[in-house]
C-alpha cells in the first residue's frame, strides 16, 4: 500500500507520544541525567520536534554535526502533542488551503505551533517521495512543551552511532532492527495542515 503524501508517523503508546531533538552535549546530557530540560534552554525560542527518527539523522548528521552531537528522545503526552497540531499552521503558504497570503501570514503569527512536511529518509537518509511532519513550537506552545507535556527525556546518541556503523558496514537489516518502530499516528481534523486522512 503506497503511503499518503502527508502522514504523521510516530512511535506512541495509548498516552504518550515520542519525538526527536538533537543538542550540544551541555544541553542534551543534563536533560538526559535529570528527564527535564536544563535551565539554560530556551523557553522564549522555537523548538523543533521531529517523530521520524530517521529524519533526526538526516538533520543531525547521525549526531555529527556540530550542536547536535547528543540526540534526544523526548516522550511528551499524546495530549499534548495532539494541542500542538490542532494550534499549528502550515510554514508556507498553499494556494487552495489559505484564503490568500496574508491569511496565512496572519495565522503564521498568531500560532504558537507551526509545521514542516519535509521528505521522510531512508537508511542511507535519501529522500523518500512521501512527507515528513516537523513541529516547531514557540511561546506558549514551547513552554507547555518544557513544563506540562514532557514525560521523559533519553539520550539515544549511542543508537544513531549504532544504527550509522551497520549502514556504513551495508548491514541494513541489522541497522532496520535497531530503529524505533514508528506507526501512523492517529490524528483527525488535520486539513488545515495538509492532511487528507484521518
Amino acid at each position: 500500500m503506497s503511503e499518503p503524501q502527508h502522514r504523521v508517523r510516530a512511535r506512541f503508546t495509548e498516552s504518550t507520544v515520542t519525538v526527536y531533538q538533537a543538542y550540544r552535549p551541555e544541553l542534551g546530557l543534563p536533560a538526559a541525567r535529570d528527564g527535564r530540560f536544563p535551565a539554560a534552554w530556551k523557553r522564549d525560542r522555537m523548538t523543533w520536534i521531529k517523530p521520524s527518527f530517521l529524519w533526526m539523522m538526516y538533520r543531525c548528521g547521525w549526531a555529527t554535526k556540530e550542536g547536535q552531537e547528543t540526540v534526544l528522545a523526548v516522550e511528551i503526552s499524546r495530549e499534548g502533542f495532539d494541542w500542538a497540531l490542532e494550534h499549528a499552521c502550515l510554514s508556507h503558504y498553499v494556494r487552495g488551503l489559505h484564503p490568500d497570503r496574508a491569511s496565512w501570514q496572519r495565522e503564521l503569527r498568531r500560532a504558537p505551533a507551526r509545521v514542516q512536511w519535509d521528505p521522510e529518509r531512508d537508511l542511507r537518509l535519501r529522500p523518500l517521495p512521501y512527507r515528513s511532519l516537523q513541529l516547531g513550537l514557540a511561546g506558549e506552545a514551547a513552554r507547555r512543551y518544557a513544563d506540562e507535556w514532557l514525560v521523559s527525556v533519553t539520550d539515544v546518541t549511542a543508537t544513531a552511532h549504532a544504527v550509522h556503523a551497520l549502514v556504513r558496514d551495508g548491514d541494513l537489516g541489522g541497522a532496520r532492527a535497531l530503529l524505533p518502530e514508528e506507526r501512523p499516528y492517529p490524528v483527525g481534523g488535520l486539513a488545515h495542515l495538509g492532511v487528507r486522512e484521518g
